[in-house]
C-alpha cells in the first residue's frame, strides 16, 4: 500500500498523538504509528492487527489493511493501517445525547463488553505476538498495588495499606471467575465510533488487548458513567448476553477494574485522565468500598 505521506493529519481526539487519517490510493484509512520501545515493541502492530483479525465479526471494528513491522534497534517506528470507519467519537456524542440516547449506547457498549468475554482463552496474560499466545503476568492485585504505589502522588502510607486491603479482598473476588476471556482494557466512550442515536460503529484503539477477567470491560464500562441511563443499560445488556446476578457482576467488574485504575493514577504524566482516576482510586481506599464514588463529582 503507498501512503501519501503528505496526506498525515492527527487525528482528533487520539490522546497519544500516533494515530493519523491518511489516503491511499485515493481511499481514506487510518495510520497508528508504533515507536521504537512501545509496550509491545516491535512485533506491537502484528499483535494488534492480530486481535482486529480475532474479533472482527464478532464486534465492529476497522479493517487491518496493512501491517509494518518495527525495529528498535534501527530506530524504525511500526505502522498499522486500518480502514476508515464513519461515526461519531463516542465521548463527544455522548455529552450531547439525552437519557434515551444515553442507553441506547449504554446497552450497545454492554453488549461489545459481553461479546468480548465470551471470547474464551486458556490463561491470564499479555498478548506478545501474532499467535496471540498470552505471556503471563507474575504479579496478583495486592502486588499491583505495591509495585505502582511510587507513583501514587501524595498518598500517604496509610492509604496506600487501605488500598492494598481492598486489592486483597478483589483479588480473592476476582480468583472464583474460574476462566479468562479477550479483553479491549480501554473500552470506553472515546474509543468507539457511533451513531447520532447511540449504535456502535466501531471500537478501535486496541492497543491495551490482553487475555483476563470476563468482567473487566464491564468495569471500563461504567467507570466514570454511572447515570442510571447508562449503566443500568450497560450491565443490563451484558446479564441479557452472559447471565448472573447483577451485584455480584457490577461487584467483579468494579474489582477487574482497579488493574487499569491503579496504573492509570499512577502515570508520571498528570492530565485529566490521570487525575481523576487517582480521585476516584482514594475514595475506594478511604472507604473499603469498590463503588465508591469521590465527593463533590
Amino acid at each position: 500500500m503507498d501512503l501519501e505521506p503528505s496526506s498525515l493529519v492527527p487525528l482528533e481526539g487520539g490522546a497519544s498523538g500516533l494515530t493519523f487519517l491518511a489516503e491511499a490510493a485515493g481511499e481514506r484509512c487510518v495510520v497508528r504509528i508504533h515507536p521504537p520501545g512501545s509496550g509491545r515493541g516491535a512485533s506491537a502492530p502484528e499483535v494488534d492487527a492480530a486481535v482486529l483479525r480475532l474479533v472482527r465479526g464478532l464486534v465492529p471494528v476497522p479493517e487491518v489493511l496493512e501491517v509494518r513491522l518495527g525495529d528498535d534497534d534501527a530506530d524504525r517506528p511500526g505502522l498499522l493501517v486500518t480502514s476508515w470507519c464513519e461515526g461519531l467519537r463516542g465521548d463527544l456524542a455522548l455529552a450531547g445525547f439525552d437519557d434515551a440516547r444515553r442507553a441506547r449506547m449504554g446497552a450497545a457498549m454492554g453488549h461489545v463488553a459481553a461479546t468480548l468475554a465470551g471470547m474464551a482463552t486458556l490463561r491470564a496474560g499479555s498478548f506478545v505476538d501474532a499467535d496471540l499466545v498470552p505471556r503471563p503476568l507474575d504479579l496478583d492485585l495486592e502486588e499491583w498495588v505495591d509495585q505502582h504505589a511510587p507513583g501514587l502522588v501524595g498518598w500517604s502510607s496509610t492509604q496506600v495499606r487501605a488500598l492494598a486491603s481492598v486489592a486483597r479482598r478483589a483479588e480473592d473476588l476476582l480468583a472464583t471467575a474460574g476462566r479468562t476471556c479477550v479483553v479491549h482494557s480501554d473500552l470506553n466512550p472515546k474509543n468507539v465510533l457511533v451513531s447520532s442515536e447511540g449504535a456502535v460503529l466501531a471500537v478501535v484503539d486496541w492497543e491495551y488487548a490482553h487475555s483476563g477477567h470476563p468482567a473487566t470491560d464491564l468495569g471500563n464500562v461504567v467507570r466514570m458513567h454511572r447515570d442510571p441511563a447508562w449503566a443500568d443499560a450497560a450491565v443490563g445488556a451484558w446479564l441479557a448476553h452472559r447471565g448472573g446476578d447483577r451485584a455480584e457482576v457490577l461487584e467483579q467488574a468494579r474489582a477487574a477494574d482497579l488493574w487499569a485504575l491503579v496504573d492509570l493514577a499512577a502515570r508520571p504524566r498528570r492530565d485529566v485522565v490521570v487525575e481523576r482516576a487517582d480521585a476516584l482510586l482514594r475514595a475506594v481506599a478511604d472507604t473499603g468500598d469498590l463503588h465508591a464514588w469521590p465527593a463533590g463529582w
